[in-house]
């Protein structure tokens, strides 16, 4: 989707389109469905963007998606019949194989929402704050975080790693927490993704 639409969009008050990316398309349908090979709709495994979902996508036959693709599925495009929210486990083996190299890509076209969370994060309970959630950040390097984006927000990850010694690589990190977001059903806390 382009900017211009995502301006019109805006200013005319219609909501976005949820957007997923996909992980596995299965042309022929799950295989473990009853029917004829050839009878069943065709699949895809996707990664919704925001929040973080994994969805199971039922395609138009006509229309042809591949991995990488970016398809609306809420409201649904022309390439989508309809979705559901599913779990870990049920995504394909490939699905699995291309899930973090899709969420370290959304996370790197979307730097600034990722980047905004460091500037942004506030405590959870009173003894434990959002940025404790993340994959290497204890109590020191919160506080250095939270000391240093008084003086300015983030502006980018290399700003963050620029200016928190001990901080290394908080893509990557995030991106490890996105992870564990997606594979574990029973997270008490969830910053990033919805629960299957």
């Amino acid at each position: 989707m382009s900017d211009a639409n995502s301006d019109a969009e805006m200013e005319s008050g219609a909501e976005a389109p949820a957007i997923a990316v996909v992980l596995d398309v299965l042309p022929n349908g799950r295989p473990q469905e009853g029917r004829a090979r050839f009878d069943n709709d065709p699949i895809a495994y996707a990664l919704g963007v925001e929040p973080f979902r994994l969805l199971e996508l039922v395609l138009d036959p006509d229309v042809k998606v591949t991995i990488g693709d970016r398809v609306a599925f809420d409201p649904a495009d022309e390439a989508v019949r309809r979705s559901r929210n599913v779990d870990f486990d049920d995504l394909s083996g490939a699905a699995r194989s291309e899930l973090q190299y899709a969420v370290e890509e959304v996370v790197e076209e979307d730097e600034r929402r990722f980047v905004d969370f460091f500037n942004e994060a506030q405590a959870i309970t009173t003894r434990l704050h959002a940025l404790n959630l993340l994959p290497g950040i204890g109590k020191k390097l919160r506080n250095d975080i939270l000391d240093e984006r008084k003086r300015g927000p983030f502006e980018s990850f290399e700003d963050l790693d620029e200016r928190i010694s001990g901080l290394h690589r908080p893509k990557e990190v995030l991106v490890e927490r996105i992870m564990e977001e997606l594979r574990e059903e029973d997270l008490k806390y969830r910053i990033f993704a919805r629960e299957g």
